[in-house]
């Protein structure tokens, strides 16, 4: 029995779908899902489906990069004041791994998925890689410019690994990202007591 038009508001309805999506994605391990499995999951008519979803495959890149916007966004959030590169990267690297904790699916679905085209695109156009660059141009790096890009993919590589030990239960998220975050922080020059207190401040 086909299900009747959700009427719903236009972003509710894509956030809905959006949602949906990405349960197929991070449960399933693909990225393209066809729009009878789409509207099964989203407890929506095809038609409602199509509305809102002009190419369902775009929608993977569609629902990532949306999901690193978001993130991106909490993760500004959580800087207040703060403009050491350093503090923002640990507090960064520290709310991925936190919410892979408190939202497993979305943990999931960024583990499985972040080293996607769609997702390091977004990752490289934004402010993680402007404060690593800041970092090394204020001398609190001890890195090169041209080391830079190999730095990002530790940086997101190291911060996806931990996000799975955190999901399959080997650490707590306060534990894993900290030790990641002074890690990181002494593989860019940091003396270790220096990464070790900036990495266990309060969130």
């Amino acid at each position: 029995m086909s299900l009747a038009p959700t009427l719903l508001p236009a972003s509710q309805a894509r956030r809905r779908i959006h949602d949906a999506a990405m349960k197929l994605f991070a449960e399933r391990g693909v990225t393209r899902v066809s729009i009878s499995e789409l509207a099964a999951a989203a407890g929506m008519a095809r038609g409602t489906i199509y509305s809102h979803v002009p190419d369902v495959d775009t929608l993977f890149e569609d629902v990532a990069a949306q999901l690193a916007r978001e993130m991106s966004q909490r993760v500004a959030s959580g800087f207040g004041a703060i403009s050491d590169p350093a503090q923002r990267l640990a507090i960064g690297v520290r709310q991925y791994i936190r919410r892979a904790h408190e939202e497993p699916l979305w943990g999931r679905f960024i583990s499985r998925f972040g080293l996607s085209h769609a997702l390091m695109q977004a990752v490289l156009s934004s402010e993680p890689l402007a404060d690593l660059r800041a970092g090394v141009e204020a001398g609190r790096y001890r890195i090169t410019r041209e080391q830079l890009p190999a730095m990002v993919c530790l940086l997101v590589g190291g911060t996806l690994a931990a996000m799975v030990t955190v999901l399959d239960g080997r650490g707590t998220w306060r534990d894993v990202g900290s030790d990641t975050a002074e890690l990181m922080l002494v593989s860019l020059g940091l003396v270790r007591d220096d990464a070790r207190a900036i990495a266990r401040a309060a969130l």
